[in-house]
């Protein structure tokens, strides 16, 4: 049987419970970076700039906080304290912006130096922490403002900075906290990372292990794992019967060496033991039970498992079909209706890129580049690298760092191969999409995987429409239009150069710049993309990107991922508005609004 955990209780524990095992008046807290934050006095967070001695930090963070005033981005004192979710959103797209950038630096460095590669990662959180470009400070039980269940997150270090998970390393986060009788240490979130953690079948209940390693470093002597640290905030909470929040880990796809972390919401200790490790020790283990009413999170990632894994696509509920491409994608998109019995939208021949373009005369030649292989980045030989203003657009996982006025990617004229990572977006879906009916949309588009922000998504495939015509016939009576002429909403998406002080910084324009304007009618004739329904809160948007073909220069239109998109979010950009009064280059009349945004404008079109 199970030895229970308060057998192993410490009789000092039991009488000073704010106390860890060195006698510290409270547990040490492991900071962003892994400095240790004492708790148990008033709490000061410490800036990201180093980590060589934690105690001649506190005494310098002490005697001189932050200068706040130094922030960039208008993020208020009370909303570094309390977060909202334009708050979370703005820090997480902040963050990663800062991270493509030092990527994009980092990758044209390996050209021309020896020196080691910095994690960009945690530079871009340095840089953020040291400028308290952060949100909800204020440490908390329970749920933190503006996250979302179902959020997901690809670094710890992004938990971190919307105050969702506070330690960068380890998997329970914890504070005292002062009742009227006592201080006590409690846990507040943990992350399973789904390697020591035992799943149940159940998907509201996680069997979590506790602290420690089982064998001691030195003379690899088995010793059983302690109740200190977080492992005492977990059986103080047990106790307590408080809330934890969960954050589960789950394996990436598309790299087999890192994480995605889901926020599955608020869970509560139901029971506690100690059990016998493969190497001999004690382990703490824990059983989480989620709360009931919240929205799934988790349940959703294990549901898309089972049907990217099903042998038949009977378990898949409301499947029409298996594959909308007939094969054209490499990857099937399916077509499912779980809404009501309508079998499929109208009929359209599945095309994946342009058909009939229209080459744009340009100031600069439209011949290829001469690099072997594939493009470098940092190499200013190629012409296509210098079209892009000296910087290569993509990193090396194929990210788009910033938005480009136009990004110039390789095509049919350049000598580099196929495989080449400046043709991101030539290269087809990347991610099994499925068209979906919506309840009050007709049909949408969402992706069965998660997608990192950056990311390609689509193109917007179809025919190409004579603006001529347009203007002659005074607009378009086509709701499958795409229209660069229109008037979208301005918004920042690349890196604040600002947070990046010590790097010289070339910073891009957001505003396009198009030669001429592109109609795109996928009506008769497109892809994925014709499903995308307009909302005013997106979470894509579109870029123009051009590249030679037949020595004549052809701009298409890419979509990438605004911010991190957990599976089976419905994916959606700004259709914009008419540039004209009279609406002469718009569908006939606006359209009512549906997408259910605080910042919804009422119409488009």
């Amino acid at each position: 049987m199970p030895a229970p955990i308060r057998s192993y209780r410490d009789p000092l524990d039991e009488e000073e419970a704010p106390h860890g095992a060195n006698g510290e008046t409270s547990s040490p807290m492991e900071g962003l970076n892994g400095c240790n934050v004492d708790d148990g006095q008033k709490r000061v967070v410490l800036p990201m700039n180093s980590c060589k001695s934690s105690q001649k930090r506190s005494k310098k963070t002490k005697e001189s906080p932050f200068d706040l005033s130094s922030s960039v981005g208008g993020i208020s004192m009370a909303k570094r304290e309390d977060g909202d979710r334009e708050v979370v959103n703005l820090v997480l797209m902040t963050y990663d912006s800062l991270r493509r950038r030092l990527c994009q630096i980092e990758d044209a460095k390996e050209l021309n130096t020896t020196m080691l590669i910095k994690r960009a990662d945690l530079r871009a959180s340095n840089a953020m922490t040291g400028k308290a470009f952060r949100t909800n400070m204020r440490r908390r039980v329970g749920a933190v403002p503006g996250v979302e269940i179902g959020d997901i997150f690809f670094l710890r270090m992004e938990m971190c900075l919307v105050g969702l998970h506070g330690q960068s390393m380890s998997g329970i986060d914890y504070m005292t906290i002062k009742d009227e009788l006592q201080e006590e240490t409690v846990a507040l979130s943990i992350v399973s990372s789904g390697v020591y953690d035992n799943d149940a079948e159940d998907n509201d209940v996680l069997i979590y292990s506790g602290q420690g390693e089982n064998f001691n470093k030195k003379d690899k002597h088995v010793i059983d794992q302690k109740l200190q640290r977080g492992n005492l905030a977990l059986d103080r909470s047990s106790r307590r019967h408080n809330e934890v929040r969960v954050i589960r880990g789950l394996r990436d796809a598309a790299n087999r060496n890192a994480k995605i972390y889901v926020y599955d919401g608020l869970y509560k200790i139901q029971d506690s033991w100690i059990e016998r490790g493969k190497s001999g020790g004690g382990v703490f283990k824990y059983k989480f039970v989620r709360l009931s009413g919240q929205p799934s999170a988790f349940a959703v990632w294990k549901s898309v498992q089972k049907w990217k894994m099903g042998s038949s696509t009977s378990s898949r509920t409301g499947l029409i079909l298996a594959d909308l491409s007939t094969g054209v994608e490499s990857i099937p998109v399916s077509l499912v209706n779980e809404v009501d019995n309508e079998k499929g939208p109208s009929f359209f021949t599945y095309f994946h890129s342009l058909k009939d373009p229209k080459p744009f005369s340009l100031l600069q030649s439209s011949h290829g580049c001469n690099c072997n292989k594939t493009c470098v980045p940092g190499d200013l030989s190629c012409s296509c690298i210098q079209r892009n203003e000296g910087d290569f657009p993509y990193t090396a996982n194929g990210v788009l760092v910033s938005r480009k006025p136009l990004v110039h990617e390789c095509g049919p004229l350049c000598k580099c191969s196929p495989n080449c990572k400046n043709r991101v977006s030539q290269t087809g879906l990347k991610h099994q999409m499925e068209v979906f009916k919506t309840k009050d949309r007709g049909w949408g588009l969402r992706s069965l995987d998660p997608i990192r922000a950056g990311t390609f998504i689509c193109e917007y495939a179809g025919e190409v429409i004579d603006v001529a015509k347009v203007n002659k016939n005074r607009g378009y009576d086509d709701e499958y239009v795409f229209d660069t002429s229109r008037i979208y909403d301005p918004f920042k998406w690349n890196y604040e150069p600002s947070l990046l002080e010590e790097i010289s910084s070339n910073v891009s324009c957001e505003d396009y710049d198009i030669p001429s304007p592109l109609i795109i009618s996928s009506k008769k004739f497109g892809n994925v993309a014709r499903y995308m329904n307009h909302s005013c809160s997106p979470n894509v948007f579109w870029q123009p990107v051009l590249y030679a073909e037949n020595n004549q220069s052809f701009l298409h239109i890419a979509f990438f991922a605004l911010r991190h998109i957990p599976p089976m979010t419905e994916l959606t950009y700004d259709y914009g508005c008419s540039s004209h009064a009279d609406h002469s280059s718009a569908p006939k009349g606006r359209k009512k609004c549906l997408c259910g945004s605080s910042k919804c404008r009422g119409s488009f079109g």
